[in-house]
């Protein structure tokens, strides 16, 4: 299964794995599945720790890195999935989240979330 992660699962694989629900740590861990990053959580993180200072300290460059070493591909964001995300119905108002869902629809990819208002979205999202 090729999984993207949302930017919680994301940040919490990579510095607090024990905040992981059983089921998000087994695909996670499960070799059969292709791991997947998108370059819009990283903006999330950037923006997040710029904002909350020593509240959300992260080196997204150095995460970034990890996650490369660890076999993960990176996802950019294109046009393509800013059209999808115009047709997305507005079942959750974060833009991030929104945006996640339509890169998972284009690209084919199942969205892996704990957010119960994402996995509202029809289609490849998988509540863990």
């Amino acid at each position: 299964m090729r999984l993207l992660l949302d930017t919680h699962i994301l940040i919490w694989g990579a510095v607090e794995p024990e905040r992981l629900s059983r089921a998000a740590r087994a695909l996670i861990e499960d070799l059969d599945n292709d791991l997947a990053f998108s370059a819009v959580s990283l903006r999330e993180a950037a923006i997040k720790a710029a904002l909350r200072g020593a509240d959300f300290e992260i080196d997204v460059g150095e995460l970034r890195r990890n996650l490369f070493d660890n076999g993960y591909s990176e996802i950019a964001a294109t046009g393509a999935h800013a059209a999808a995300l115009a047709n997305l119905p507005r079942i959750h108002k974060d833009p991030f989240d929104r945006m996640l869902v339509a890169q998972a629809v284009v690209e084919g990819l199942t969205l892996i979330t704990r957010d119960p208002v994402v996995a509202r979205y029809s289609g490849p999202v998988r509540l863990v």
